[in-house]
């Protein structure tokens, strides 16, 4: 097991922000450059074609100055008009979230909801298909408030039989399990800087198929900011319609050049050994996962405490003695769960630091 010191920086073991590597720390204190120079243009254009790569697509990827949510509302201001019918899958706060945008947009929603730690199986998304025309699905692949993963190659099928437009939530999963947008349908999907890309927050990535651009052009929704028409112009021109956070995409670019360089194979192999091997020391030191192996989130993973530890003590411990970060459960799991993430610049070294420290943090709570 990796030696039992307190880090010198905070290490964090969180769904995100993630660690950052020290060469994308340093690109991201550079002088920035011009937005619309042909030095910038270079690299934006090489890092949209690398998350291109990423998602295994060649469709259109639009880069935005925003978070994760940011991305969610432009993925429906873009395709929802007031009326239309949404089935939204949740299973868990993330889900929910995207239920939430979809009404404020006017959408006529339909949930379909799982128990925190389940993911919906293709009968019951195949039920609630049957049951009315929906106009889009919206879903989460790795839902970060619980550390359980929806089968993405096994409902997509299901979705694209309905005629129905696909939206997916891929914020904690691309960059670290298969998202596989071309080969599984996906129409239209998302995700942010600060979880598998070994950035800080402040960047968001909307990824738009044929089939959703014809969404967008029967959309009467507002939409200004994140309007694709917009967005798909300005790359045409190799840039973005307005100031784009130009240090966070030159860093964007230096970080996806690590992960060509690691493979792609080889990011999503480390990963899911990351996740098994911290699930087997959290179940050797005696403890519950909320989720089971078989619907296991690659990035973050949810703990119950041991009976009578308080998950507060346990987070105050972990940073205190460690100066590691673990976060609290959210929403309805708030105190009664705890979760560790693995996702991004993470090593095997790291996830067994974070069993050497809980080990000492549950021997100095018990």
């Amino acid at each position: 097991m990796a030696e039992l010191t307190k880090q010198k920086h905070p290490f964090l073991m969180i769904p995100g922000p993630t660690p950052v590597p020290q060469d994308v720390l340093a690109a991201l204190a550079e002088h920035p450059l011009g937005h619309r120079s042909p030095e910038f243009s270079k690299i934006f254009m090489s890092a949209t074609e690398k998350l291109q790569w990423l998602g295994q697509t060649k469709n259109d990827v639009f880069i935005y100055t925003a978070s994760g949510t940011g991305a969610m509302e432009g993925a429906i201001a873009n395709t929802i008009n007031a009326g239309d019918k949404v089935l939204c899958l949740v299973i868990g706060v993330f889900g929910q979230r995207f239920a939430d945008i979809a009404k404020i947009y006017g959408a006529d929603v339909t949930m379909l909801s799982a128990e925190p730690g389940q993911c919906i199986s293709p009968e019951q998304l195949k039920e609630a298909l049957s049951k009315d025309k929906f106009k889009a699905v919206t879903l989460t692949h790795s839902e970060t408030s619980t550390g359980t993963a929806n089968d993405l190659k096994a409902l997509m099928p299901l979705i694209k039989e309905a005629g129905a437009l696909s939206i997916v939530d891929v914020v904690t999963s691309l960059g670290c399990m298969d998202v596989r947008m071309d080969d599984w349908g996906i129409d239209v999907m998302l995700s942010g800087s600060q979880k598998g890309f070994m950035i800080p927050p402040g960047l968001s990535f909307i990824y738009v198929s044929d089939a959703a651009y014809k969404a967008k052009a029967q959309c009467k929704s507002p939409s200004y900011y994140f309007c694709w028409t917009q967005s798909k112009k300005a790359l045409g021109q190799n840039t973005t319609p307005y100031t784009p956070n130009v240090s966070h995409i030159v860093a964007l670019e230096l970080a996806l050049q690590m992960m060509v360089e690691e493979g792609l194979e080889n990011i999503l192999e480390r990963h899911s050994r990351l996740r098994d091997k911290l699930r087997d020391g959290l179940r050797e030191l005696g403890l519950s996962l909320l989720t089971d192996d078989s619907s296991a989130s690659a990035a973050i993973t949810a703990i119950y405490p041991p009976e009578g530890i308080a998950v507060p003590d346990i987070r105050k411990a972990f940073q205190q003695d460690h100066n590691i970060v673990v976060a609290n459960g959210q929403k309805t799991l708030k105190d009664k769960i705890f979760r560790m993430g693995h996702l991004g610049f993470v090593t095997d070294e790291n996830i067994e630091m974070g069993l050497n420290a809980l080990k000492d943090v549950l021997a100095k709570l018990s």
